[in-house]
């Protein structure tokens, strides 16, 4: 009797001769073609017996056949392929441009989400822009209020402050003492920057820690293809990645400030460097959805072109001189001019370097305000003032009484 081998996926049907002896008489075939094909008709071997090696020769195709005829059948049968996964896209950082750049942080595995309406991205932006602008100044007016007010208290305060030193017994080399000496001795612009600076040093600082750069990419990092969009536009006016950039922009932040805040005064600089911060960005956004080159931008750039810009245009007469070079100098008219132009060749001809659609955008806003915004913005605060002063002078005493 030939036994077929085990798996043929076969069975052999034994039935008795006349003579006694046992004999293949029938093999039953049924079943093979539907577990070794998967579908179809079943096929039955001709009439006539085959020896063990015919057989073997038969069925080897099917065999070497078998597995990939089951994948194109069970394909075809009902199994289906996974659905592809649409990945965002990646930013355009990741580019040549931008890795030549030393200004940036590297963002190569941080995806970017650019929406399919641009027009539709600028509009969250917007109304932050406006927005944000409004209670900038409409804060400044307030504070420069609560700041006359209290003067006459400050200078009681003082007095009385002056005495206690001069009769509590002194310390040499005091460092608290230092501090106060070196603080009095600056001017109130330069007093005013201070701040700005060391929020700058301390976002720089959080850049270093590896756990945070997620974060920092995320709000630190204005780009219109990212998810968030409106905080990183005040956000990123106090980042920077690089040294050399931060030294750069705190460098001439501080040597403007004196001439700033002697123009503006300290409460209304603020609301100006703030918002112009987020107007260069937004800026920057307008630039980027219209041109397709989305990519971070960050640093504090845009809002120290709209101080320089400022007092370029209120004192364009004023001599300049650039920090490497102090033996050239140029008045502050023709810097300005040189900025805009270098600018406005750099965002038309798609330079990576530099943000220079949210310079543009800083410049352009210092020259409107010095020229126009002043007038508009500022000198009609007058009906905030007195809608606070009226808030304050109605509320209840801190015994119960009405004032």
């Amino acid at each position: 009797m030939v036994l077929p081998r085990p798996g043929s996926g076969f069975r052999l049907g034994l039935v008795r001769s006349g003579h006694g002896g046992a004999e293949v008489g029938k093999m039953a075939w049924r079943g093979w073609a539907q577990r070794g094909w998967g579908c179809g008709q079943a096929w039955t071997p001709p009439a006539g017996g085959r020896s063990y090696e015919e057989l073997t020769a038969a069925l080897a195709p099917s065999r070497l056949l078998r597995r990939r005829f089951n994948f194109f059948i069970q394909q075809k049968c009902g199994f289906r392929k996974a659905p592809r996964k649409i990945e965002p896209r990646r930013s355009d950082t990741s580019s040549e441009a931008y890795k030549r750049s030393a200004l940036i942080p590297p963002v190569e595995e941080t995806a970017f989400y650019p929406s399919p309406y641009p027009i539709r991205t600028l509009v969250k932006p917007l109304f932050f822009t406006v927005g944000f602008t409004g209670c900038a100044f409409g804060s400044a007016a307030i504070w420069q209020y609560e700041s006359l007010k209290s003067r006459v208290q400050s200078y009681f305060d003082g007095i009385k402050a002056d005495w206690l030193d001069s009769i509590r017994p002194q310390k040499e080399g005091d460092f608290r003492k230092e501090i106060n000496k070196w603080w009095n001795n600056l001017s109130d612009g330069q007093r005013t920057v201070t701040g700005i600076i060391a929020a700058n040093v301390f976002v720089f600082c959080l850049w270093r820690v590896p756990s945070l750069q997620r974060t920092m990419i995320r709000y630190f990092t204005s780009n219109p293809a990212s998810k968030v969009l409106c905080s990183p536009m005040l956000l990123s006016t106090f980042s920077h990645f690089s040294l050399f950039h931060m030294a750069a922009n705190m460098y001439v932040l501080w040597s403007f400030s004196s001439s700033i805040v002697n123009i503006l005064g300290q409460e209304q600089f603020m609301a100006v460097y703030l918002s112009a911060g987020v107007i260069s960005n937004f800026v920057s956004y307008v630039c980027k959805v219209a041109t397709g080159r989305y990519g971070p931008s960050l640093g504090a750039s845009g809002a120290i072109m709209t101080v320089l810009a400022a007092v370029c245009t209120k004192i364009p007469e004023g001599r300049l001189a650039i920090i490497f070079l102090p033996m050239f100098t140029f008045t502050a008219g023709n810097a300005l001019k040189a900025i805009i132009a270098m600018d406005t060749a750099g965002m038309i001809l798609g330079w990576k370097f530099f943000d220079h659609a949210a310079h543009l955008g800083g410049a352009l806003f210092g020259i409107w305000y010095i020229t126009y915004g002043h007038e508009l913005i500022w000198k009609n605060r007058e009906p905030l003032v007195k809608i606070w002063h009226e808030m304050r002078t109605n509320s209840p005493k801190k015994g119960g009484g009405s004032k």
